[in-house]
């Protein structure tokens, strides 16, 4: 089975806006087709029911003006039995002539023959012809012309635009209203065989424009009405536009309300693809801010809630994986600086240690006192040396697990200054100055981690000092900022200036003023590290300052001690 590559895929808002437009035309054509359809119908049925009604109207108006004549003829025949002599009956109807403006000629004839004849001598001269039979077996005939007849026949009609046609038994036409011969000859070629007496029937072979036939049998009339194109087109094209036009309107409300909508959700679906292009990307701190309203899907905001969750729990992971990378990498830099600096630092009081042990143990030749005295010294000062390095190297996990055992109480800062320097090894042979005079002044600290502190501090100065240059340790009291809660104890010494990038790093682990391949000093470089960590634990903090009058500053914040 071959597979087709490379298919364009649509959008889902454009599958959306292709789905709505061949629903919404379908619906809407159909529903066209089906309500123009009906409308249809119903306005042919209009069009048949309107023309019976004209036709049924034209025949009571011939059925009124025959009544209305017959009665009159009637009339003037019951007034004619008054008269003696055919004299003056025809002047009688001389004067009724006269005073009428209906009858063309009123006059009287012998036989029903003769009527009827003249019936037809009359029709062909375009004349209208009534009678009624008098006592004598005579008739009353009065004629009269046809516009006559079409006046008070098609009066009621008004402004009709139907063609109505009246023929006689003969089928010829006695009378029309809005005459057409094309129209009157399909009229009559349309025309049943057999025609229905008394009743108005619809024929034709145009549904829209129907034709009525309405045959009379008294008189023996026949009226034909025809519906022509302009009232079809007035009423079926007309209303078969105005649907059309519904339709269109309906169809663009439509489409706009759904392209409004689409819009929305549109906008909201692009929010969810770029954040999830975002988190593909590494930026766990995106997250969905739709456009809500009243019609947002609750599948969308469901969608959009469950995501930032999921990227909020993803984004804390990736902190928890970086901070744990981190200090894997701490960890990793711890190792390599402790393996440098045990493998560097331990190396020389272990070779001391090792060499003068090797020198007392030779049995080949003789140690005087004096110098099993030295060696001695040399061997237990360099044994002091390691285990301050090992102690170092075991507080540090205290330190950053904040595990760190201190007991803290008021001591005073000058015994244990006093006690410190004795301790410090000075092997350059520098002064160290101590100013601190204040035998009561108190401070809170853990006297041996104080100690240590302050050891620390003083024999970091005096490798970085100058040459002949003070080492000063003194109590700032002028500080007042700080003065009524922590004591300012102050450690400093005349060196180069220290950079102030360097600076900030001085209190991180296996720091140096020099580095490893310019290391002049010894040490592990954990002192000051340590001493930040002994002080904060103590409840005090610590700064480093450089100048060009002091190259190196310790200002040291304990919290002030009160006399018990």
């Amino acid at each position: 089975m071959k597979v087709v590559k490379n298919i364009k895929r649509l959008k889902i808002v454009e599958q959306i806006i292709l789905v709505s437009i061949f629903a919404v035309i379908v619906t809407m054509t159909v529903c066209g087709f089906v309500i123009n359809n009906i409308n249809q119908h119903s306005v042919r049925a209009q069009l048949s029911n309107i023309g019976v009604i004209v036709a049924n109207s034209v025949s009571d108006s011939i059925d009124v003006f025959q009544s209305s004549v017959k009665y009159e003829l009637e009339q003037i025949s019951g007034t004619l039995t008054y008269f003696e002599t055919d004299t003056e009956k025809l002047k009688y109807l001389r004067d009724v002539k006269n005073h009428s403006k209906l009858y063309k000629d009123i006059f009287i004839l012998s036989s029903e023959y003769s009527y009827k004849h003249f019936r037809i001598k009359a029709s062909e001269q375009n004349l209208a012809v009534f009678g009624v039979k008098m006592r004598d077996g005579r008739y009353l005939v009065a004629s009269f012309e046809i516009e006559k007849l079409k006046h008070n026949v098609f009066q009621s009609i008004g402004a009709d635009e139907r063609q109505i046609y009246v023929l006689n038994s003969e089928s010829k036409l006695i009378t029309s209203y809005n005459y057409n011969k094309q129209v009157f000859d399909k009229c009559i070629n349309q025309l049943p065989k057999k025609l229905v007496v008394d009743s108005a029937i619809v024929y034709g072979k145009r549904k829209n424009q129907p034709f009525i036939y309405l045959k009379r049998s008294n008189p023996d009339i026949l009226i034909i009405v025809s519906t022509p194109k302009e009232i079809t087109k007035n009423t079926i094209e007309h209303s078969r536009l105005k649907i059309i036009m519904a339709m269109l309107v309906s169809s663009f409300a439509v489409l706009f309300i759904v392209g409004l909508y689409i819009s929305y959700l549109y906008i909201n679906v692009r929010q969810l693809f770029k954040a999830i292009i975002a988190i593909s990307k590494g930026n766990y701190k995106r997250r969905i801010r739709l456009l809500t309203h009243i019609l947002t899907p609750y599948e969308i905001i469901f969608l959009a809630y469950e995501f930032n969750r999921m990227a909020s729990q993803i984004h804390k992971s990736y902190l928890k994986l970086q901070k744990s990378n981190k200090e894997l990498k701490e960890l990793n830099e711890f190792r390599s600086n402790m393996i440098d600096t045990v493998s560097h630092e331990f190396r020389t009081p272990l070779t001391s240690i090792q060499g003068y042990t090797s020198r007392l143990l030779r049995q080949d030749i003789k140690i005087d006192e004096a110098t099993k005295q030295k060696s001695l010294k040399v061997i237990k000062r360099q044994a002091e040396r390691l285990k301050r390095m090992v102690e170092d190297l075991l507080v540090i996990p205290d330190i950053e697990g904040s595990s760190l055992n201190v007991n803290i109480e008021p001591v005073y800062v000058k015994s244990i200054v006093d006690d410190a320097l004795i301790l410090v090894k000075n092997n350059e042979g520098k002064n160290i100055i101590n100013n601190i005079y204040q035998e009561d002044l108190l401070i809170m600290a853990d006297r041996d981690r104080f100690e240590q502190i302050m050891i620390n501090l003083v024999e970091n100065a005096v490798k970085y000092a100058q040459d002949d240059s003070d080492i000063i340790v003194e109590v700032d009291e002028t500080d007042d900022k700080n003065s009524d809660e922590y004591v300012k104890i102050i450690v400093k010494n005349k060196c180069n200036v220290i950079p102030k990038d360097k600076l900030k790093t001085l209190f991180d682990k296996f720091t140096r003023l020099d580095d490893s391949t310019t290391r002049t000093t010894r040490g592990t470089g954990l002192g000051l590290f340590i001493v930040k960590g002994l002080v904060e634990t103590m409840g005090g903090h610590i700064q480093l300052h450089s100048g060009m009058e002091w190259g190196f500053e310790v200002h040291l914040f304990m919290k002030r001690g009160k006399q018990e």
